[in-house]
């Protein structure tokens, strides 16, 4: 199988894509250049830009905006620039995975999107997400909103892993799996069992 990893410069990034090449072909992706030692095709994930989804199987989008010595885009405020990332560079690479008959995507979010509600309740993936402004939270609530949208039509299977404070091997874990998933949405809560 061939996988598309984003956020390439990042150390998850690198760790999954380790992971995944022991039984998939892993290529690499990130909107700087960075040293890896798998394939690595740089991307803006901007509209009209060829995105690197040719080809591939499935693609998994840990969806983190990587230090910029420039503007994403002319936009300078950070803030700006994680809402921008999450939604617009998300769609765009989900369009261009449906018109390349790319499978499955996994978006990486985060159970901080629960943290308002506090720690003494067992969140299910059916309840509602409860960001708060912070610019890394909404978009990351943003970004599964755009994932849903394309979940619905069909055209792409799509999961969301909300990983909360747990081990590099089990988010590699849920990632293998979902990568392979004939589910055509799911949400996946990864937290360490306790107890």
């Amino acid at each position: 199988m061939q996988v598309l990893i984003t956020a390439a410069a990042t150390n998850l990034s690198q760790q999954l894509a380790t992971d995944l090449a022991l039984s998939h072909q892993v290529k690499l992706t990130d909107l700087v250049d960075c040293q890896t030692n798998f394939e690595f095709i740089r991307s803006d994930l901007n509209h009209g830009s060829e995105l690197p989804v040719s080809g591939i199987d499935a693609i998994v989008h840990p969806a983190r905006l990587p230090t910029l010595d420039q503007p994403l885009n002319d936009i300078v405020d950070p803030a700006n620039q994680a809402l921008d990332f999450q939604t617009r560079c998300t769609y765009n690479l989900l369009q261009a995975s449906v018109e390349a008959k790319v499978s499955n995507f996994v978006f990486l979010s985060t159970m901080r999107l629960f943290e308002k509600l506090g720690d003494n309740l067992t969140l299910s993936p059916r309840w509602r997400t409860c960001p708060t402004t912070e610019p890394d939270l909404l978009a990351r609530h943003l970004g599964e909103f755009v994932c849903r949208e394309f979940a619905r039509e069909g055209k792409i299977n799509i999961t969301i892993l909300r990983p909360g404070k747990v081990s590099q091997d089990t988010i590699s874990l849920a990632v293998a799996q979902a990568i392979t998933s004939n589910e055509p949405w799911q949400i996946i809560h990864l937290e360490e069992e306790t107890g």
